[in-house]
């Protein structure tokens, strides 16, 4: 276990979120105009009520000021009935049915994984399974060929650091990301038309909306939104929670001798170390929250972390408790934007977790290095994880 000098940099925000919740849990901020979520139900209701708070930063951002990236034109920035058109387009790719019948698969890709670094004793758990197992299943649904993981890894990096927290040269190496992705799926759109293939990307392609095709800027979104927010949030949670076990001796050998609890631990890790950090709203009119007055327009960050470790919502919310019930975080989201690849990422974290307790034998340990966070707004993770065991 980590001594929690070494965890300081990856965990200061939490110390920041309760004391918001404590003395200012509904914040604006005089200089950038923004309203900071901090409480569970106060969060839950800007993530649940889309007709009052609304998603499609079009209608309240000037065209100069818009986050022009692939995924500003997907379904996370629309409101209905856009949304619903396009989501249930999508949905049935992800439905829990469809998912378990690629269940197989996925233990296959865990399994060809862990054979590269069993034998070791040793492993980093981003770079050798958290990332590669849910990039290669995205990308086989997608129709990509396997050989351009590791250009998806670097554009998903570059992407997701090129956020407001990020230095200039992070925003232009994730502008480029962008551009790259763009320019990489228009080729697989015209490949696609030519000869269409049993995969998402065609299907996406044959699919009508009241009767007309959905334009390349809503496919490349949709893309996009799969191939960098989906397979991010899998790969965080799987790392996350090798954290939490970490930081709690024992979990490891509870889990190994007792399976039925691993999908507890999961909803847990989500909880505690919630892999997405922020969703922004805008009030489309309006309204108030508590106490204070909102106006309409107005931009609102409603911060996920912190409403999952809301006293008021999780008795004990700063332990890591297995078996918490109920559980009722916000880990995916609310509402209409629930994240649409929840089944399949339970179902990637659950059989990777099941497969190094299977494989990895005695007790883990994560080094006592210091960790490298994720640097984003949006996402919560580390770059690196070493991993050792007993061989």
């Amino acid at each position: 276990m980590q001594t929690n000098s070494k965890r300081a940099e990856f965990t200061a925000s939490y110390d920041w979120y309760r004391q918001m919740r404590e003395t200012q849990p509904i914040y604006h901020d005089p200089n950038s105009g923004i309203w900071h979520i901090f409480r569970y139900d106060d969060v839950a209701r800007l993530l649940s009520e889309h007709a009052t708070f609304s998603s499609e930063q079009n209608r309240f951002v000037p065209a100069e000021y818009r986050d022009v990236s692939p995924i500003s034109s997907s379904i996370v920035r629309l409101d209905p009935p856009r949304h619903h058109q396009l989501r249930r387009l999508v949905s049935q790719a992800f439905t829990p049915r469809m998912v378990a019948h690629m269940e197989a698969r996925i233990q296959e890709i865990t399994n060809e994984l862990l054979d590269q670094v069993q034998a070791a004793g040793k492993m980093d758990v981003i770079r050798d399974l958290a990332y590669p197992l849910p990039i290669t299943v995205i990308a086989e649904m997608l129709g990509v060929p396997a050989e351009r993981r590791e250009e998806f890894k670097q554009w998903s990096d570059a992407f997701n650091s090129g956020d407001s927290e990020a230095t200039e040269e992070d925003q232009q190496a994730g502008k480029q990301a962008a551009a790259s992705m763009v320019d990489y799926f228009g080729q697989i759109f015209e490949e696609r038309r030519a000869h269409p293939q049993d995969d998402l990307v065609s299907a996406l392609l044959m699919a009508e909306v009241d009767g007309e095709y959905l334009s390349n800027e809503e496919l490349i979104g949709f893309c996009v939104l799969l191939l960098v927010a989906g397979n991010e949030t899998t790969t965080n949670l799987i790392g996350n929670t090798i954290l939490c076990l970490d930081e709690h001796p024992g979990s490891v050998e509870r889990l190994r001798a007792n399976r039925d609890l691993v999908p507890g631990a999961l909803e847990e890790a989500l909880r505690y170390y919630s892999p997405i950090k922020l969703q922004p709203r805008w009030a489309a009119t309006e309204t108030t929250i508590g106490d204070q007055r909102i106006e309409a327009g107005q931009l609102l960050f409603a911060w996920i972390p912190s409403a999952n470790r809301d006293e008021a919502q999780f008795p004990n919310a700063d332990q890591f408790l297995i078996e918490r019930e109920p559980n009722r975080h916000l880990g995916f989201g609310r509402g209409i934007h629930f994240c649409l690849g929840a089944p399949l990422a339970r179902l990637e974290a659950k059989i990777a977790l099941n497969t190094m307790l299977d494989r990895l034998p005695g007790s883990w340990q994560v080094p006592d290095v210091p960790l490298s966070p994720i640097t984003s707004m949006s996402t919560f993770g580390v770059k690196k994880l070493p991993l050792i065991w007993e061989k």
